[in-house]
């Protein structure tokens, strides 16, 4: 009795991590995962590490979630893990405002981003 197993979302050589409600736009996340896509995840964790992005501190522990969802849920090899995919879409929007001049009122959009990574066992070993 009781309910089946879910199928699994990745491959059996994948695992991956989701961060929602980043306060950055998705425009500007998509820039630092453009940085980190395809690359060994020493790699990718050194560029986060040292970028000046802001944003680059939530992405670096997303990517950690990531490798550590792939070593001890799904057995992977650390050593020989990629960043596969890295994609990042919109989330809410706050609207705030501010008054302006002759009785206007100027817009405020405080958006707010989550970021999907996917890490790929490859064949080769560091």
């Amino acid at each position: 009795m009781g309910k089946e197993k879910n199928p699994r979302r990745v491959a059996e050589n994948e695992a991956m991590a989701i961060s929602r409600m980043l306060r950055t736009s998705p425009q500007k996340l998509n820039l630092v995962a453009g940085l980190i896509r395809g690359k060994k995840v020493e790699k990718a964790l050194a560029d986060l590490t040292f970028s000046k992005r802001r944003i680059a501190g939530d992405v670096k522990k997303c990517l950690q979630s990531a490798i550590a969802n792939a070593e001890n849920n799904h057995g992977l090899d650390v050593d020989s893990l990629i960043v596969a995919e890295a994609w990042c879409g919109k989330n809410l929007v706050m609207k705030r405002g501010r008054p302006r001049a002759r009785g206007r009122f100027g817009k405020i959009m405080k958006p707010f981003s989550e970021i999907t990574i996917k890490v790929r066992q490859t064949g080769e070993s560091a």
